[in-house]
């Protein structure tokens, strides 16, 4: 009996397993959750400057709230992403949600900065591990080969709360105070909890779990490797290598934009935050356009190694070579769109990468592999804010120092494309890992 048979007979359903109208059904509930999880994320750039301002915070001291975010998250990323390999995604994803808003109460309650530096952390904690069991949870619904479009519309979490969950939190910002920013987080994640509480189920590419499940799935589904032949092959290497070094720019961008198009460029507040969700825009653009491109040409037989490795790696070199201009970019228009287009080039990678670790590991281990490729990936977002935020309170203006920082992180993810770009080859990792 084959792999796709036995699942027929296991699951009901058709010869692949595969349901179009409700993998895409979960995938929509999905990125709603990671828009709550980016929305939480961003909160802090919006709020930056009032924060400044009541709490009588400096750069320094936001960078490093900014970074303490991370000081968990890869740790917990890690630990849940094995738990997971035992408990159903489902519950995962539920718990976490609650706990986003859980840890929101804090700085309602106090609103001091160390209140606000207590929530980030546990927050981060409680985020850090939201990529990994999303894409787990996508990725139940889909075969291999399907899975960069997906994998796309999720990480467009990300630019979907910043281009249209960030104004309205700057609305309320100006018109409510921050505190209130907060609060309809809290608000927002409870009820994507009852939600998905209706709505949320297990996919039929699930990883198997308990004695039973286990007795009854295919082979392929049920077999292990020893987790370093995952960890050490030179795909996942060169993935989190990579996308480690787009992750210290996503962060920077998170904790710092809206801060460097108001003090550093002289927009208005209100315009810092509409335009936050700018560079978002090109970045959805990419990554649903390149995942979309990816998957058809795979699913068509094209080399896994150039789709998932060479195209993904080539966007951070164009990527970070444009941000890297930034300090000899004079008017205010040109540097946002510097920032604006770079951005778009380098998001590119973050989706295809998570499939790729998906294409080389086997299904049972798969949320554990995933949860640490991307613990791996988001340790930069531990030091780049604070570093940002250091740049900008050592340079003799503001623009200067914001300019600078970028053009380290330019740089740093031109470095990353090229180990990508050498690194990663998914056919042949899968062909060694897997056998």
């Amino acid at each position: 009996m084959t792999a796709d048979t036995e699942r027929t007979a296991r699951t009901g359903e058709g010869p692949s397993g595969y349901r179009p109208v409700m993998a895409w059904t979960i995938t929509g509930m999905l990125v709603i959750f990671m828009i709550v999880n980016w929305a939480d994320k961003a909160v802090l750039g919006i709020v930056a400057q009032p924060l400044q301002d009541d709490l009588g915070l400096s750069a320094a001291e936001i960078g490093f709230i900014g970074s303490a975010f991370f000081f968990l998250y890869s740790i917990s990323g890690v630990a849940v992403g094995f738990l997971a390999n035992r408990v159903k995604t489902k519950w995962v994803l539920l718990a976490l949600a609650v706990l986003w808003s859980v840890t929101q109460v804090p700085v309602l309650v106090s609103a001091t900065g160390t209140a606000l530096l207590i929530s980030r952390i546990a927050l981060g904690a409680a985020e850090g591990p939201a990529t990994a069991m999303a894409s787990a949870g996508a990725f139940e619904w889909f075969p291999k080969e399907k899975r960069s479009l997906p994998a796309a519309w999720l990480n467009s979490g990300a630019s979907i709360a910043k281009i249209a969950v960030a104004p309205l939190l700057t609305v309320i910002v100006v018109a409510f105070g921050w505190r209130a920013a907060f609060l309809t987080l809290a608000l927002v994640g409870v009820v994507w909890c009852l939600a998905w509480l209706l709505i949320g189920r297990e996919g039929p590419y699930a990883t198997p779990r308990g004695k039973s499940a286990l007795a009854a799935a295919p082979a392929d589904d049920t077999r292990t490797v020893p987790f370093h032949r995952i960890a050490l092959s030179r795909s996942f290497i060169g993935g989190a290598l990579g996308t480690f070094s787009v992750y210290g720019m996503v962060s920077v961008i998170l904790t710092w934009l809206p801060s460097y198009f108001e003090v550093g460029l002289g927009f208005s507040r209100l315009e810092a935050g509409s335009m936050f969700g700018l560079p978002s825009i090109t970045g959805m653009i990419g990554m649903i356009g390149v995942g979309w491109l990816t998957d058809r040409m795979v699913s068509r037989g094209a080399s896994s190694r150039v789709q998932r490795g060479l195209v993904p790696a080539g966007a951070l070199l164009v990527g970070g070579a444009l941000l890297a201009t930034l300090p000899y970019i004079g008017p205010a228009w040109a540097a946002v769109t510097i920032v604006v287009v770079a951005y778009g080039f380098m998001v590119v990678a973050l989706p295809v990468m998570n499939a790729v670790v998906s294409q080389i590991s086997p299904v049972r281990q798969q949320p554990g592999a995933l949860g640490l490729f991307l613990a791996v990936q988001t340790l930069s977002g531990l030091f780049a804010p604070a570093l940002t935020g250091a740049l900008v309170d050592a340079a003799a203006e503001p623009a200067v120092g914001y300019a600078q920082a970028f053009q380290v992180f330019g740089l740093t993810v031109v470095v990353g494309g090229i180990v990508m770009g050498l690194l990663v080859n998914p056919e042949r990792d899968a062909r060694r890992i897997l056998g």
